[in-house]
């Protein structure tokens, strides 16, 4: 629970073929065993991850990947996993073997980290029994790809390839604060958190947590409660706040009882500013009021979680959906890593806050759906549309109203 996020750590993966040393560099670069080294090729199955602080950066995390030449129809499964990783990294290691020649296979690899503008590194490992062929070293000039030579067991070269990840990571834009522009210090802020089934025991949900730190980061105050006490906590404030943010499921009565010249969203529609693009989760809001019978709607979370009686995803949202649009529709699921390729079986998209992915996988995800032509939303600003709260619930972001105002 005091961990930071996997969504809010700094993803370095590690690419290459089958057997090309990437687990050796893995247990070098986090001083553990954390990946099984073998002889055999294919020994990296699934997607192995290490979170751990790597100073001056902060919180990492390290994923070691199946090789991306593997063969047969597990090895496609494999690969598939692989370029998974490839959506959310934010900084790539790929692993070379010193006699390695270029085929199309890394090619092809490479030309997609640049598609990606992925900040990446070379690594030519295995030095120490062969040297770099001449025609791997001429690719990498060529497209201007850095590259470091050495071997992943020697002290000094994992020096190197740690202060490359460091250089690369000092010039990466920062995500954008959660409350940017929202919260000034000395505001106050009051949050709505429902205590209900679908609530973990003894604790908060990330969102939550998460919101209360930005809030503490932007030297400002706040007032925490059920959404069946919140009018006796605005009553017993000596001080207006400026803002209220609430749990989407509980909009309908949190508006009713927040006077209109207070502030009102909710974690989700804050979370999707942060980790995404709010000007298509608006028009993809506006779409469900185009949905029929037939249509078929993909709802997505970004994590795995046990399912309640009244779970939002399954059971709220589609409620929600057929009170507006009818019966009729149909609905799929997707959840954790699962994202599908191809989207054009679907109406609408409909996407959790996201509090658990990293910003280039939710970047990754908006930019699928907007090439099929998909509109696409999430879970705070979908339910306050459906209960006639959107304008409100985009009042506090500065381009709010104007996205608004484009989109109708």
């Amino acid at each position: 629970m005091n961990q930071t996020p996997m969504g809010n750590r700094y993803h370095i993966a590690i690419f290459g073929k089958r057997n090309a040393g990437k687990s050796t560099l893995m247990n070098a670069l986090t001083r553990q065993e954390i990946s099984v080294v073998s002889d055999v090729a294919g020994t990296t199955t699934d997607p192995v991850y290490k979170s751990m602080e790597l100073l001056p950066i902060g919180p990492v995390v390290f994923i070691d990947t199946a090789g991306f030449d593997d063969i047969g129809e597990l090895g496609a499964l494999r690969i598939k996993k692989t370029r998974q990783v490839l959506r959310k990294t934010d900084f790539a290691l790929v692993v070379l073997e010193a006699q390695e020649e270029p085929d199309c296979e890394l090619v092809d690899f490479l030309k997609e980290i640049r598609i990606r503008s992925l900040p990446c590194l070379t690594v030519i490992n295995k030095c120490d029994v062969a040297k770099p062929s001449d025609g791997m070293l001429t690719l990498l000039e060529a497209e201007q790809i850095p590259f470091l030579t050495g071997t992943a067991y020697q002290a000094e070269f994992i020096g190197q390839v740690k202060e490359a990840i460091i250089q690369a990571a000092s010039v990466i834009k920062e995500e954008a604060p959660l409350l940017g522009g929202i919260v000034k210090p000395g505001d106050l802020a009051v949050l709505v958190t429902p205590i209900d089934s679908a609530a973990p025991k003894g604790r908060m949900i990330l969102p939550q947590q998460q919101t209360i730190r930005a809030i503490l980061d932007a030297d400002a105050m706040m007032a925490v409660t059920k959404e069946n006490r919140l009018k006796e906590t605005l009553d017993s404030l000596a001080v207006k706040p400026s803002i209220v943010i609430t749990d989407s499921q509980a909009f309908r009565q949190v508006s009713a009882q927040t006077p209109e010249d207070i502030l009102l969203t909710s974690f989700s529609i804050l979370f999707a500013r942060q980790k995404g693009e709010l000007e298509p989760m608006v028009k993809g809001a506006l779409a469900a009021d185009h949905l029929k019978a037939g249509d078929k709607v993909l709802i997505v979370e970004g994590c795995t979680h046990h399912r309640q009686t009244d779970d939002i995803g399954t059971v709220k949202i589609p409620r929600w959906l057929r009170e507006k649009a009818g019966d009729g529709l149909e609905f799929a699921w997707a959840s954790g890593t699962g994202f599908p390729e191809k989207l054009t079986d679907y109406a609408l998209i409909i996407h959790c806050g996201a509090c658990m992915l990293n910003q280039r996988e939710m970047r990754y995800r908006i930019h699928t759906a907007r090439e099929q032509n998909i509109p696409m939303t999430n879970y705070g600003m979908l339910i306050a549309h459906v209960m006639g709260i959107l304008p409100r619930a985009l009042k506090p972001f500065p381009e709010g109203a104007v996205l608004l105002s484009q989109s109708m």
